[in-house]
């Protein structure tokens, strides 16, 4: 692509989320969201590969019907209310409408059929900017209104994402298709304690955002998009497969590690609000998402190399990308547990 063009789609991307950062106007929310997608619906069909069109078609449409649905909101609570300003969301009927629209925008359960069809046609680098800063804007709309939403949706569409997003990547083969049903389940924890403590989901997006460009770019170092061509990823460079094991096992949750963070405050958050029974059930999707990590790590450091495989073996990783950002995300995703404190500080 031109680098003229990617510049210009690039510096649109970062307009449109702080446009919608920035607004406490629905319509200035809702054009701020539009630039978004519009700036990525390029990038994502750079390829010219029928697969990238079509992901990006289901993008652009599922966006488009949820800009409509949040602009049909707004115009509901201004005709209700009198009022455009983000933070006047009292009409029932509008705020549900909302949600469902946000839903979709993020790809909460049950309307996130769209995510792991559109994220398996992208390039990695795409889906990277796709499953992470494409949410921003969204969540800040989510977190401005969350006091006026109806906290027994918002419990039911987290419990629902958690549990969609542990289900439905057990049986892929496709690692795009496995990130992206991570996605769905971590968006199910920010949302579920967003009504009581809106500062924990926003550190949970944050380490969501580093763990998975820590993700994506060990994978488009190694160039692996299957679950076959990860088992070669040992023998070419045992540091490389070493660290993406322990950045899924950090995606995961497991304690030594950053992943660990939000879920545990999370869990905390929620035995703190009497809410025991919603703590165990989120407790246990994230046992079935960790499978799906675990079986992706074997595959990588147990699966012995000289196996049937379908996909070509180079003698080593050849790639052209920078080290610097991946060797600094992977670092986040390993070791920030130790700063807890200074976070629950900030956050107190």
């Amino acid at each position: 692509m031109n680098p003229y063009v990617l510049a210009i789609l690039l510096s649109s991307l970062g307009l449109g989320t702080t446009l919608t950062f920035a607004s406490s106007h629905w319509l200035l929310a809702w054009m701020g969201l539009e630039i978004n997608t519009l700036a990525i619906t390029p990038l994502m069909a750079q390829h010219h590969h029928p697969r990238a069109v079509e992901a990006t078609t289901k993008y652009f449409l599922t966006q488009a019907t949820a800009a409509a649905m949040i602009l049909f909101a707004s115009t509901t609570n201004a005709w209700a209310t009198g009022e455009w300003s983000i933070n006047d969301l009292s009409n029932p009927v509008a705020s549900t409408m909302f949600v469902a629209a946000l839903a979709l925008k993020i790809g909460l359960a049950p309307v996130h059929f769209w995510m792991p069809e559109v994220l398996q046609g992208l390039d990695l680098l795409t889906g990277l900017i796709l499953s992470t800063w494409q949410k921003l804007a969204p969540f800040a709309l989510i977190v401005q209104t969350a006091q006026t939403i109806d906290p027994l949706l918002l419990t039911l569409l987290g419990a629902t994402s958690t549990l969609v997003g542990g289900w439905g990547g057990l049986n892929q083969t496709q690692l795009r298709k496995v990130l992206a049903y991570s996605s769905i389940a971590h968006m199910g924890w920010m949302i579920i304690v967003i009504q009581y403590a809106p500062q924990l989901t926003l550190v949970a997006l944050g380490t969501y955002i580093i763990m998975t460009s820590a993700a994506f770019l060990t994978l488009k170092m190694s160039l692996a998009t299957k679950i076959s061509t990860l088992a070669t990823t040992w023998s070419k460079s045992p540091v490389l497969a070493s660290t993406t094991a322990l950045v899924l096992l950090s995606l995961g949750g497991l304690p030594p590690l950053t992943g660990f963070i939000p879920k545990w405050m999370i869990l905390q958050e929620l035995a703190k609000q009497d809410l025991p029974l919603i703590a165990t059930t989120m407790a246990l999707t994230a046992l079935i998402s960790l499978y799906f990590y675990l079986r992706l790590c074997y595959a990588m450091t147990l699966t012995v190399s000289p196996n049937t495989t379908n996909s070509t073996t180079p003698w080593r990783t050849q790639t052209t990308q920078a080290s610097l950002p991946l060797a600094l995300f992977v670092v986040s995703t390993l070791g920030l547990l130790p700063i807890t404190p200074a976070i629950l500080m900030l956050t107190a």
